[in-house]
């Protein structure tokens, strides 16, 4: 049995070399990526047993990335499917002026149509932590009642909710996502955001500080994590405010860095250690997975650790 689980669409990634043009490029570098997947990798990875559920195509691709995601020690409980496809992005890396840009191809996927009665429930009521990310319901309205039913199965079985806002502007507006998102505001304990999307999206105002003591007052969370980028990270539980600067970090790939600090705070925290330590050790995941190509954060413990401790040079030594 997992103490966490996670619920998501996991995509295949497609990147063509040395920050090459899509348009140009005759090979791709293929990995498996999917936020909640990338959350159950992190903090598997972090001694904290996970499983990853949602509903996959049975083609080579669907296989392609169960078995991906396999190889790095994470369950996987999968509803296979003969309709709809397999989901893919392709990311073309850049740096300034033309930037990093990211071409969805998701559309009919085969994770749009999944509903919470073809999983086995018990899976999520048994765990410890159930995570599920703002992603999901953007893609189908099937998914938007999958999630929520999801969420209240896990309440009702007495397993932590987390939750992480995760706003993509190339998957709905602002209005949608927080018409959407708000209504599943009372089915969840543990909140993650961008403080831009508390202000896009939610309308909130404030600095980061001021925007989790109103999320924490307004909602009836537990806790309230504001992320805010290389500054770092604040979280708001029992009331008390905790400030997280960002570590130091050379930026191979950004993308992923949420999903491995999510992934680290939750396996801290279900080891018991108080808000303040896991949000440490999370910005040191975070940290860290900027360095390494690819969505997924595959680090170790002892990083960790040492990226905590201030002495991330000892790591090879």
């Amino acid at each position: 049995m997992s103490e966490l689980v996670t619920f998501g669409e996991t995509m295949l990634r497609l990147s063509p070399p040395m920050n090459e043009r899509l348009e140009d490029a005759d090979e791709f570098e293929v990995r498996a990526a999917g936020a909640e997947s990338n959350v159950a990798i992190a903090a598997n990875r972090l001694g904290t047993p996970a499983t990853w559920i949602s509903k996959v195509p049975e083609t080579p691709l669907g296989r392609r990335v169960v078995g991906e995601l396999r190889s790095y020690g994470i369950e996987t409980d999968v509803v296979w499917s003969h309709r709809g496809r397999q989901g893919t992005y392709y990311l073309e890396h850049a740096g300034k002026p033309r930037g990093t840009n990211v071409i969805y191809d998701r559309a009919d996927s085969a994770v749009t149509t999944a509903e919470a009665r073809e999983f086995d429930i018990d899976v999520i009521q048994n765990a410890t932590v159930f995570f599920t990310s703002g992603i999901t319901p953007a893609l189908s309205p099937t998914l938007r009642e999958t999630t929520a039913n999801m969420l209240k199965a896990a309440r009702q079985g007495g397993t932590t909710t987390a939750f992480d806002f995760n706003y993509r502007n190339k998957l709905w507006s602002p209005d949608e996502a927080k018409e959407t998102l708000t209504r599943l505001f009372p089915g969840i304990d543990v909140l993650v955001i961008a403080a831009r999307d508390a202000r896009t999206v939610l309308g909130f105002e404030g600095d980061p500080r001021q925007l989790a003591h109103k999320l924490g007052s307004q909602y009836d969370f537990t806790t309230v994590i504001v992320t805010r980028g290389s500054e770092g990270a604040i979280g708001w539980h029992d009331s008390v405010v905790h400030d997280q600067p960002a570590y130091e970090t050379d930026t191979v790939d950004a993308i992923g860095t949420g999903d491995a600090f999510t992934g680290a705070f939750i396996a801290r925290r279900l080891d018991g250690d108080d808000v303040p330590t896991a949000l440490e050790y999370a910005a040191a995941a975070a940290a860290l997975k900027r360095t390494i190509p690819g969505d997924i954060a595959l680090v170790t413990e002892e990083e960790v650790e040492s990226v905590v401790r201030g002495a991330a040079d000892d790591i090879s030594r």
